[in-house]
């Protein structure tokens, strides 16, 4: 796949044409708002172990590791497009993040989201919606377009269209034989949302895979949930697979969670409508975060995995905290094997890894 080769030269275009580059660090930031803004939105969330001792000068070593590789790129400018973005846009979520970003601040043209976190609060929803109508004045008044709710709808309709490629992607692992690895559907990611190239990727993609046959071998299904595994963290994934075990859903940020829900295009208020999208995702800093394990019955019930393993990041203390929900649910209701795996970037603890994971795939095998 060329996705990131694609990136890099739509980036690079981008900028020679005077488009802006808007840097993205969470999910919760509806890219539907830059496409209209006429910006080019660009996921900068860091993957690379390579960056953090850097990081570790300002930020204590015991924090995630994806919040400290993020701002490592910052501190030796080794990320290519967050040296082309013009703008970085954050979101309140955990407080590690939130520190984080005060220091990258100092650096960089940065536009905070405050984002409610009661799930279930419809004062929160409409406090959400402001925030987004908030940061869309910002985003014509920086960037000179007057983004109707035409322009709006025109931007939801193409992130629908990437959505909906994406599942029809990510359900071929519903087989009982499916096509291809959880790391090819990870691969199956771009870094720019809406790219052309990447749409033709996406829709090349789906019409040969769907005529493919079955990966050869049984293999343990295994659902995967927890943290994002962004580009350049993706161990333990490989982990997993040359064990044994075949990923068949991915509940994180980039896996499925972000992609499950569209926007209508044709609502009367599309800014309500992304509000009460992006309200949705069932990130472990709401409360009560429920969403996050009905949707995990769900996928349970579409992929019919074999096992369940949760990953942590060391230091995402939200996610940890979850975890005591998560297995109740899988071992109690779903009635299936689970294990936790809390680790960061090294790849210093990968035996001891691989012991328990092929230990968790032999018990499932029985």
């Amino acid at each position: 796949m060329r996705m990131l080769d694609n990136c890099h030269e739509a980036a690079q275009s981008a900028q020679k044409a005077g488009r802006p580059i808007v840097g993205i660090l969470c999910e919760y930031t509806p890219r539907e708002l830059i496409l209209a803004a006429g910006a080019l939105p660009v996921c900068l969330c860091g993957g690379s172990a390579e960056t953090i001792p850097a990081a570790e000068k300002d930020l204590p070593a015991g924090l995630c590791p994806l919040i400290k590789s993020t701002y490592g790129y910052e501190v030796t400018a080794a990320n290519p497009f967050l040296e082309m973005a013009s703008l970085l846009v954050a979101e309140t979520t955990c407080d590690g993040k939130k520190k984080m970003y005060e220091l990258m601040a100092r650096r960089r043209d940065l536009y905070v989201l405050e984002l409610p976190q009661k799930s279930d609060s419809p004062q929160g929803l409409a406090l959400w919606r402001g925030e987004l109508e908030k940061f869309r004045d910002h985003l014509r008044q920086r960037f000179g377009r007057p983004m109707t709710d035409d322009d709006l709808r025109a931007a939801i309709a193409l992130m629908n269209r990437e959505r909906a490629v994406r599942r029809k992607l990510a359900e071929l692992m519903a087989r009982p034989e499916p096509p291809l690895t959880g790391r090819q559907v990870l691969s199956l990611k771009s870094s720019i949302s809406c790219l052309e190239a990447d749409l033709a990727m996406y829709d090349s993609a789906l019409a040969e895979l769907s005529a493919a046959p079955g990966l050869p071998g049984r293999r343990v299904r295994v659902l995967l949930t927890g943290v994002p595994v962004v580009s350049g963290a993706e161990r333990v994934v490989d982990l997993i697979e040359q064990l044994g075990g075949l990923i068949v859903a991915q509940d994180n940020c980039t896996g499925l969670k972000p992609i499950l829900e569209d926007v209508d295009p044709a609502a009367a208020d599309p800014l309500w409508a992304l509000a009460e999208k992006y309200f949705h995702l069932p990130c472990s800093v709401m409360t009560p975060n429920t969403r996050r394990l009905e949707g995990l019955e769900q996928l349970a019930k579409t992929y019919r995995p074999d096992c369940v393993i949760e990953l942590i990041w060391q230091g995402c203390l939200t996610y940890a905290v979850e975890s005591a929900l998560v297995r109740e649910l899988v071992e109690e209701k779903l009635r299936l094997p689970y294990l936790k795996i809390e680790t960061d970037y090294s790849p210093g603890d990968s035996a001891r890894l691989s012991l328990r994971i092929e230990a968790l795939l032999e018990t499932a095998k029985s």
